[in-house]
């Protein structure tokens, strides 16, 4: 799949924000103490990747009611849903100077019943992005930090209407962040996933 540049700016998937910022302490703390154990910024980025997905509880995963969404919540609250998640890896990433971008696939409800948007991201190295999925393992869930191939949480399946978004952006998608902001609870914000993006 070929990915698309939602801005052709590269520094734009080095900025910090509201959502992605990766200039709170916390965030530079965290980042710093990943660094102490990387020799280079393909191993930051896998050190990286790896305490998100397997620190960072996934909420729904683990029956947590909490929902954050911005980076350094994420961090401080251990929790999150994919998005958050995403938001969190992008933010370490960024912290020490890796492009990264948020993308999206549209995959079919727990229950069967819809469709939902899941969030991960892609960095850039070598001259191109790479997908990876911190959403966080188990029972039929194997995704890994990879550059020679992708090796996500999920694969989408075609006949059930799910796909890949091929948009990378610089920014959560709005529909994404306002579905964060105005859950009170995971259960409400489960109830109001976007089911696409537009």
């Amino acid at each position: 799949m070929e990915l698309i540049q939602e801005n052709p700016d590269l520094s734009a998937y080095l900025a910090d924000d509201e959502v992605v910022d990766h200039h709170h302490p916390l965030v530079r703390e965290t980042a710093a103490r990943l660094a102490d154990g990387a020799t280079d910024s393909y191993a930051y980025a896998r050190l990286a990747f790896e305490f998100v997905r397997d620190t960072i509880r996934h909420s729904q995963d683990f029956g947590d009611p909490r929902v954050t969404w911005r980076a350094s919540d994420v961090l401080e609250q251990g929790t999150g849903i994919c998005y958050a998640k995403a938001h969190a890896l992008t933010a370490l990433l960024r912290a020490e100077d890796i492009p990264t971008a948020l993308c999206y696939q549209r995959l079919t409800q727990d229950d069967g019943a819809g469709h939902c948007v899941h969030g991960l991201v892609a960095v850039r190295f070598h001259g191109a992005w790479h997908r990876q999925d911190p959403r966080g393992n188990g029972p039929g869930v194997d995704a890994r930090f990879s550059l020679d191939g992708e090796q996500l949480a999920f694969l989408p399946d075609r006949e059930q209407g799910e796909l890949d978004y091929p948009t990378l952006y610089a920014a959560p998608h709005p529909a994404v962040l306002d579905a964060l902001r105005a859950a009170p609870d995971r259960s409400s914000l489960w109830r109001t996933l976007p089911a696409e993006l537009t």
